[in-house]
């Protein structure tokens, strides 16, 4: 299914996207980007309320205020339904844009879908991943099967937070 061949790399035009919110709000990429004037930190999770994940978007809600100085929009996406995500945002007190992909397109079109280990075994999941979209909608980075900890700390250092 995804491959390595498929996985977007600095340079890439990002898919621009159209998702709803932990509201059912929906949220345009394209638009984030213009309204803000901001990049935008994008990282991909597997699912609201598991460790991992709630490490990770922990993480990002504890260095908002960092990203945001720096001139950086964070936004998670997981294939969960809004209902799910405001749950997980009331539980976490997150403050930044949670958005739902059930059908996965988004998932699949940044390479974030897929095939991946799990426990020694090969299935079809969420790959947890983050990229960096300048203002122009450029991948500007690109990370791929990362550890939900200690991964915030790498992406500061890696755009020099």
């Amino acid at each position: 299914m995804t491959d390595a061949n498929t996985r977007l790399q600095p340079g890439d035009t990002a898919p621009d996207f159209t998702l709803p919110d932990a509201d059912g709000k929906e949220v345009r990429l394209s638009e984030v980007l213009a309204s803000t004037g901001k990049r935008v930190v994008l990282y991909f999770y597997p699912a609201a309320m598991t460790p991992g994940c709630t490490t990770e978007a922990c993480d990002f809600r504890d260095n908002l205020r960092d990203f945001d100085t720096a001139g950086l929009t964070v936004l998670g996406v997981s294939p969960d339904a809004p209902e799910k995500l405001a749950r997980f945002r009331e539980k976490e007190g997150l403050t930044f844009p949670l958005l739902g992909d059930p059908d996965k397109g988004v998932l699949t079109a940044y390479g974030a879908f897929g095939e991946k280990k799990n426990y020694g075994r090969v299935v079809q999941g969420v790959i947890r991943s983050t990229l960096v979209i300048g203002t122009d909608g450029t991948v500007e980075k690109a990370f791929y099967n990362v550890k939900a900890t200690g991964h915030v700390d790498r992406v500061k250092r890696e755009l020099g937070v």
